[in-house]
């Protein structure tokens, strides 16, 4: 079993390193959409007492988490066009992944980015909003969104791994992935 996951993993690799350089690529030339999962976490999921306004009663980003944050940025700025703009969840993983990621980019909250809502037509809304604020990008750099797993899936149909980018572009009532960046 461990000697399939090593060949897996081994015929994995080429791809993972084309899917990041031709998603630097995107970002070089300017004028894209990024959604970033936030970075690695501690432990999985809210504790009971969660508000959205106390980051002591949230997950917060693990050691490993915010050293990845830091590469992320230091990525982006030796190997893409400037940043217009940063967009954050308001879940505090997710604006110190992006703080400290993007720290010459004051992160703007934007609650569209939060987790969604159990509520389907809520959900709908939420997800309406962030593929307007796509559609709406007109910059010559490139527009950060700093979310969750299950928002990046409910707006691509793809999954992200936590610090992971997904290049975006508006493809109907959908976001399409144009690029991935691993880090």
């Amino acid at each position: 079993m461990l000697r399939l996951a090593l060949v897996v993993s081994l015929l994995l690799l080429p791809f993972t390193a084309y899917a990041t350089d031709a998603g630097w690529a995107l970002l070089r030339a300017g004028g894209h959409v990024v959604l970033l999962r936030h970075a690695m976490v501690t432990g999985n999921g809210d504790p009971a007492g969660f508000d959205i306004d106390k980051c002591t009663t949230q997950q917060k980003l693990s050691d490993r988490g915010k050293q990845q944050a830091r590469k992320i940025g230091a990525l982006f700025a030796a190997r893409a066009a400037p940043i217009d703009r940063v967009l954050s969840s308001r879940y505090c993983r997710a604006l110190d992944t992006a703080n400290i990621a993007f720290e010459d980019n004051k992160a703007e909250k934007f609650e569209p980015l939060d987790l969604l809502p159990k509520d389907p037509t809520a959900a709908a809304t939420q997800n309406a909003a962030v593929i307007k604020e796509v559609e709406n990008f007109t910059g010559d750099g490139n527009l950060v969104l700093v979310t969750h797993l299950e928002n990046i899936q409910a707006l691509t149909g793809a999954g992200a791994r936590e610090g992971e980018a997904v290049i975006v572009g508006v493809d109907g009532e959908k976001l399409r992935v144009l690029g991935r960046i691993i880090f």
